[in-house]
């Protein structure tokens, strides 16, 4: 028989006292006792559940043409591997400092882009992915241009869509294109389109447009949020459709958004970012499902930020870190992050953070449900390699446990996840892992998989069939109970 979803029949099915224990534990900081060997600028969880980071010269022109290492951290173990990039066609070191990156289906990350030179900074052509499993790096063909803090976007059909960036001669690069590893392989560029910041936070809709949320790096240029419809042939320019209504268009930079969670919603949530001179703690939502979205105020952060970390957890809500209310300054820093729940529009303050990130720096969530924090560069050579993990309260509750789920999947499959707790549990859901940088992640979204049926130790559950809506990759699989309270992740292909 199913069980009802609702927290009243959970109150008649467990124990009271443990239900309230559970909701009354705290969350903590720790800072770890080793460092990162390089500056974390670009961060994403592997498939492996290990964390890869890389930052070519890192904002140090003395070491433009030096090597440059990567390095994938088993955040298990505490140990970190080291990975030099391919040479050039020249022989020379390529710069992945401030590349673009996003996950291809088969669990590689496509990382585009780079730096040709510094002051003016111009883009590298080059093409790389990383593989995690040889954990070595492959070349793929180059880009049409150059791409300097361009953004990637990795669209339903597993193709890899690059956006702005300073071209090759230090000018913007206005023409888009799409990476395919099949017909017609590699780059293709569309005609020339509008004036896109570096950065540019880009969000897949279910209808596999494209959504420009108003955040990105560097001053907005007039730039306003914006619905990108991909059109069937490269000949053809990108129709845009703007989205009305967001509050303080300038104060884009360094600031954050995110799909918020479930991915279903079609709502994007953009927070904070400043200009010049300040910070703003604005938040707006944008309601992308209907006819003509248009963005409305939302309850604002507790403290004003810019250069700031927003993650999705696995409870369904937003965690957000780092920054601060001036540009690229430690001595503003807001250490106390907060969370917001987007079912009460409401944000709560929560445990400070110890070490102070700004410019340069990343968040990102674990599979068992923590969120790593990493990096920093105030100013040119000035290097924050301190690792702090922030453990939210479910952490030391008690948890969910996968006992065993379906390691492959398919788009309209109904698959079974074994779990003693199956009477309890309120959600199941599929969440990409990240790739971050420079407070854009273009990667992180929360699809929800509904449950159909349960037992008392076993879900039926459904995955979606849009592929827009989980585009083909690599997942973390959660389940969370009615307090809240997630799972650990086993990890699942998509395709």
């Amino acid at each position: 028989m199913t069980q009802p979803n609702n927290k009243t029949n959970l109150l008649e099915e467990t124990d009271l006292g443990t239900f309230i224990a559970q909701n009354t534990t705290t969350d903590k900081w720790q800072v770890l006792s080793y460092s990162a060997p390089i500056l974390p600028m670009h961060a994403a969880l592997l498939r492996t559940g290990k964390v890869f980071f890389f930052c070519g010269s890192g904002n140090d022109p003395t070491r433009l043409n030096t090597p440059y290492d990567s390095v994938v951290w088993d955040v298990s173990k505490g140990t970190f591997s080291r990975q030099a990039p391919p040479l050039s066609s020249n022989n020379q070191p390529i710069d992945l400092f401030c590349a673009g990156h996003s996950f291809t289906a088969d669990g590689l990350l496509m990382v585009a882009g780079g730096t040709l030179r510094y002051d003016p900074f111009c883009g590298l052509l080059v093409a790389l992915m990383f593989d995690p499993i040889s954990e070595k790096w492959v070349k793929k063909p180059s880009m049409n241009n150059g791409r300097w803090y361009p953004t990637l976007l990795t669209l339903g059909s597993g193709r890899i869509f690059a956006l702005s960036g300073q071209a090759k001669d230090g000018s913007l690069n206005r023409q888009p294109e799409i990476y395919s590893a099949t017909f017609p392989n590699g780059w293709n560029a569309f005609p020339v389109t509008s004036f896109f910041q570096p950065y540019a936070h880009l969000f897949l809709l279910s209808s596999g447009n494209i959504f420009y949320s108003g955040a990105q790096m560097g001053g907005n240029h007039d730039v306003t949020p914006r619905i990108l419809t991909l059109p069937g042939t490269f000949t053809q320019p990108i129709p845009e459709k703007v989205v009305p209504g967001l509050q303080a268009p300038d104060f884009g930079n360094q600031g954050a958004s995110v799909l918020l969670p479930p991915a279903q919603d079609q709502k994007v949530m953009i927070l904070g970012g400043g200009n010049d001179k300040t910070a703003t703690n604005r938040v707006n939502i944008v309601d992308l499902k209907v006819s003509n979205p248009t963005y409305v105020p939302a309850k604002s952060l507790n403290y004003a930020r810019m250069h700031h970390s927003a993650v999705l957890l696995p409870d369904r809500t937003v965690f957000v870190c780092n920054g601060s209310k001036m540009n690229e300054d430690i001595k503003q820093s807001m250490l106390p992050a907060e969370i917001y729940n987007p079912a009460t529009n409401t944000w709560t303050v929560v445990a400070k953070q110890k070490v102070p990130r700004v410019y340069h720096s990343v968040a990102l969530l674990l599979p068992d449900g923590r969120v790593v924090t990493a990096g920093g560069n105030p100013r040119r050579t000035v290097n924050e390699l301190r690792l702090e993990i922030y453990s939210p309260a479910y952490m030391s509750r008690s948890r969910p446990i996968i006992q065993s789920a379906a390691k492959t999947l398919s788009y309209g499959l109904q698959f079974t996840i074994q779990t003693p707790q199956a009477r309890n549990i309120k959600w199941v859901s599929l969440i990409r892992p990240t790739a971050n940088t420079h407070s854009c992640d273009t990667e992180q979204r929360l699809v929800d998989v509904p449950i159909i049926y349960r037992n008392a130790t076993s879900l039926k559950v459904t995955v979606t069939n849009n592929r827009n809506i989980a585009p083909p990759g690599w997942y973390m699989l959660f389940i969370s109970d009615y307090s809240g309270t997630p799972s650990v992740a086993t990890w699942t292909q998509l395709s």
